[in-house]
């Protein structure tokens, strides 16, 4: 598996879900197995079925979450750079308005609180752009973008 880089924060962020995972929602699942056995037979307990769906689900994103955090590299988002990298606070125009992002990495983009992955169409188009530099992007929508701030 290739590098995924990540922010403090994303990183950290994950780092404590997988330890939340481990230490509580692990146990919690385990008891909530141990109680619907105690209701007799598991062949028609839905009580036990749905636990046990939940605790391959747990462990399903234990093991991903490992994966993640084993080929991890943390970023310095601190730095400062002339052009957009992951990372990157970049303010933007377009379409007479102005817009902000947050450059992250597939695991830790959340488009509603302003982080957009590397690899988005737009994010992709915005990766090593300068102040000032004008960029399009044709994905759904034609949209042209022109850097106005990196941080």
């Amino acid at each position: 598996m290739e590098k995924i880089y990540l922010t403090k924060e994303g990183f950290s962020k994950l780092k404590k879900e997988h330890e939340h995972l481990i230490n509580v929602k692990r146990k919690e699942v385990a008891a909530r197995i141990a109680r619907a056995r105690e209701y007799g037979d598991i062949n028609e307990n839905s009580e036990y079925d749905t636990a046990r769906d939940e605790q391959s689900f747990i462990e399903g994103r234990i093991l991903e979450l490992e994966d993640i955090l084993r080929n991890a590299q943390s970023i310095d988002s601190s730095q400062k750079s002339s052009t957009v990298q992951i990372g990157s606070k970049v303010k933007v125009g377009v379409d007479e308005e102005e817009d902000e992002f947050v450059i992250v990495s597939s695991v830790e983009a959340d488009p509603m609180q302003g982080k957009i992955s590397d690899e988005s169409p737009v994010g992709k188009a915005l990766i090593g752009s300068k102040v000032g530099d004008i960029v399009t992007v044709a994905s759904t929508i034609k949209a042209t973008y022109k850097i106005l701030e990196i941080n």
